[in-house]
């Protein structure tokens, strides 16, 4: 087994006499490293104006990365500290799933924002990279000397997800777009300075400072295994007392659990990298999860080699994606284990289907749903074996778990299983067990939120209140935008309802409950976006959990995507607690570790019987908790469903089809268009007034049967929601 690249020394030294050239090169472009001159000055300023009583709004921005450009904004006090104002992520704006453009479009939403705050763009202290981009330029020499020269391939426009050489060159006019004029622009002609914070301290702290362990006395362990950062793919770091101390880093960009789960899932899953994950984790409920029987898991483990110190390497003689993951991923030992890998030119991207008549899902045969399940056990032991070790080290019984592996909620949940009371017993002599906690956008999604929180942590002021939802993208819609797209699209039948206040919304609850009893597929449309990956009740398509049929039908007819996907349950934490199996170890602040659909709960007997729909083939269920105060409509739905139907309890996914979650009127209504089987849109604009989209047409579907409940359910409750 080879672990570790070719030409270590070599690789070394190119990164070694890169970087200061680098650094160089960006400070002209008007890029700074935290650490410089400019940095200190500018950061200085920040702390003076908040501690005599200012209030100071900082940015963090991802203009060239890997994937998911966007804005985020925060205000910072003395009192206070950190306060996430919103985060806009650019794929929402332009409908370009895990879009790496120029974040044009989020800029100009956050000016729309701050507008309305009675602010201009200029109230803006500083601008914080959510990259440090002279040392992940460094890095990509670095990586390409490492299997030099077989590893040249990555130097191609398009040689890698991993390294866009377009992407790295527009990072370095990242001031220049930021100060250029234009109506989307920030309308001033002299670039805007921007301070380069670490990618993985970005998601570190952040995922910290917001974290129920944020202000407790004890240490937090906090890792952040994410595809690639700056410069590493795994690192761990200790907060203590409001400082962060860097524990590790591996210096490399292959030795990664997230690019090994990425490269697997695509190439045998057949989806392009950053679809596939998901869907993969999704598919393995379905094969043989016992490591004793499965007949791919003891050949794959090898792809790994665990060693001292939590260490983990890639078997090179297995993959061959650290010379070229794009085009020829595997060697010859891993294809003996797999089978040839799909290729890149025969993947499909279901984040980017326009038609989804196009859709052609691959076969889910039982050899390739156990090559799922190997390749998520093979994850586990790699993530198990990392954090055993850390927690040895640091004694920590609080763990922060971040960056793009946060997502895998299957591997989190067995975090919490093998770090219980026993172990601790054994392993530490403690009473205690592991408490976890992972944020709601723990991949890039959420990094431009770290870096403007670094700003906040360097300039003194890093730890604010804990989140408490996700409902931080763009404005809350309008009601004469949602007039104007409705106006605009012909073929959308619609129907106005009164307005949404205190007094109406449990009528409005009410009656979504009765539809979702009669089987009916409604999306809810309301307020700001949810920030992250997850629809939590801004955006979400509810069905019927009760109805074994939910699954397969929401799956075939309303998102068109292959029958292995899970449907979520979105639930109080009353029902939580009667038909899942929660964790102690996600128990702190009122189990809102529960909250965002990052942690998997097994499910209880009763709850296959009654909820079968958000019940996985593996019996778990990747959970949301709703808070009253946090999301008062989608409470009060769950409150009445559980009168009209005996649980507390709604499938929840993601108002989508074939493309980001839906961010505007408009492109809500493109998303009804595409999902054939959904029965309307309930659009609820800030003012006030609730409208209702519908297909449009004459076949006796769409608004005929939305029409028919809303008469019915009026005619049994004397209660009226007609204008």
């Amino acid at each position: 087994m080879r672990i570790g690249p070719r030409h270590p020394r070599l690789a070394a030294a190119g990164f070694r006499l890169a970087l200061p050239l680098l650094e160089r090169f960006y400070r002209w472009r008007h890029i700074h490293s935290a650490g410089s001159a400019f940095a200190h000055a500018r950061i200085g300023e920040i702390a003076d104006k908040i501690a005599k009583g200012g209030t100071a709004y900082l940015a963090g921005i991802s203009a060239a990365g890997t994937h998911n450009s966007g804005v985020a904004l925060i205000e910072v006090t003395r009192e206070r500290g950190p306060r996430l104002l919103f985060n806009n992520e650019e794929e929402r704006f332009s409908a370009v799933k895990h879009s790496n453009a120029f974040p044009e479009l989020s800029i100009a939403a956050m000016h729309q924002a701050l507008a309305r705050m009675g602010l201009g763009i200029d109230a803006i202290d500083a601008w914080f990279s959510a990259w440090n981009y002279p040392a992940f330029s460094a890095t990509l020499i670095r990586t390409v000397l490492e299997e030099a020269p077989q590893s040249f391939s990555m130097l191609r426009r398009n040689g890698t997800p991993l390294f866009n050489l377009r992407d790295l060159d527009r990072g370095t006019r990242a001031a220049r777009h930021l100060g250029r004029t234009g109506e989307s622009k920030l309308g001033r002609e002299p670039p805007v300075p921007l301070i380069c914070t670490p990618h993985h301290e970005n998601h570190a702290w952040f995922s910290f400072a917001t974290s129920p362990f944020a202000r407790e006395p004890d240490p937090v362990l906090v890792a952040v295994l994410d595809g690639v950062g700056d410069m590493a793919a795994i690192s761990i770091f200790l907060c203590e007392d409001g400082q962060m101390r860097r524990l590790t880093s591996n210096d490399s960009v292959f030795d990664s659990l997230g690019i090994f789960y990425a490269v697997v899932s695509s190439t045998q899953g057949g989806w392009t990298w950053l679809s596939s994950e998901g869907r993969y984790m999704g598919a393995a409920a379905f094969g043989d999860m016992d490591r004793k029987s499965n007949p791919y898991y003891p050949a794959l483990k090898s792809i790994f080699s665990l060693q001292s110190e939590g260490r983990v390497f890639i078997n090179r003689d297995l993959a061959n994606w650290p010379r070229d993951p794009l085009h020829h991923p595997y060697r010859q030992a891993l294809i003996d284990i797999l089978g040839e890998p799909i290729a890149f030119k025969n993947m499909w991207n279901p984040d980017a289907v326009l038609r989804v008549e196009d859709i052609q899902h691959k076969e889910a045969t039982q050899a390739r749903l156990d090559k799922a399940a190997a390749t998520q056990m093979v994850f586990e032991d790699a993530l198990k074996h990392v954090i055993d070790y850390w927690i040895r080290k640091t004694d920590c019984d609080r763990l922060v778990l971040t960056g793009g592996i946060g997502l895998n909620a299957l591997g989190n949940m067995r975090l919490l299983e093998h770090f219980d009371r026993e172990f601790y017993r054994h392993a530490l002599l403690r009473d205690t067990r592991l408490h976890l906690w992972v944020p709601p956008t723990p991949n890039d999604a959420g990094v431009t939120i770290g870096a403007a929180y670094m700003g906040a942590y360097l300039a003194g002021f890093g730890v604010g209140p804990p989140l408490d939802h996700a409902f931080y993208c763009g404005l809350p819609p309008a009601a004469d935008e949602i007039s104007a797209a409705l106006a605009a699209s012909p073929d959308v039948d619609s129907v106005e309802l009164v307005a949404l206040d205190d007094a109406t919304r449990p009528l409005f609850a009410d009656f979504m409950a009765f539809m979702t009893a009669q089987d009916a597929i409604v999306a809810l449309y309301q307020g700001a976006a949810e920030t992250g990956p997850r629809a939590l009740g801004h955006r979400s398509i509810l069905a019927n959990p009760c109805n074994v049929k939910t699954r397969a039908n929401l799956n075939a007819r309303v998102k068109f995507r292959e029958a292995i996907r899970p449907l979520a349950p979105m639930m109080t934490l009353e029902a939580a607690q009667q038909f899942f199996v929660l964790s102690n170890g996600a128990s702190d602040a009122d189990y809102d570790a529960y909250n965002y659909m990052v942690l998997t709960a097994h499910a209880k007997p009763e709850a296959r019987t009654r909820i079968p729909a958000v019940v996985h083939a593996d019996g778990t269920g990747r959970l949301q908790i709703v808070r009253q105060q946090s999301d008062p409509l989608t409470y009060a739905y769950l409150k009445a469903l559980g009168r009209r139907i005996g649980v507390e309890v709604a499938v929840n996914t993601s108002f989508n089809v074939a493309g980001p979650i839906a961010q505007t009127p408009a492109q809500a209504l493109d998303t009804l268009r595409r999902s054939k089987g959904l029965d309307a849109v309930l659009m609820f604009s800030e003012e006030g007034p609730v409208f209702v989209a519908l297909h449009g047409g004459t076949d006796g579907g769409g608004g005929a049967r939305f029409r028919q409940w809303l008469e019915d359910w009026e005619r049994e409750t004397g209660a009226r929601l007609q204008r």
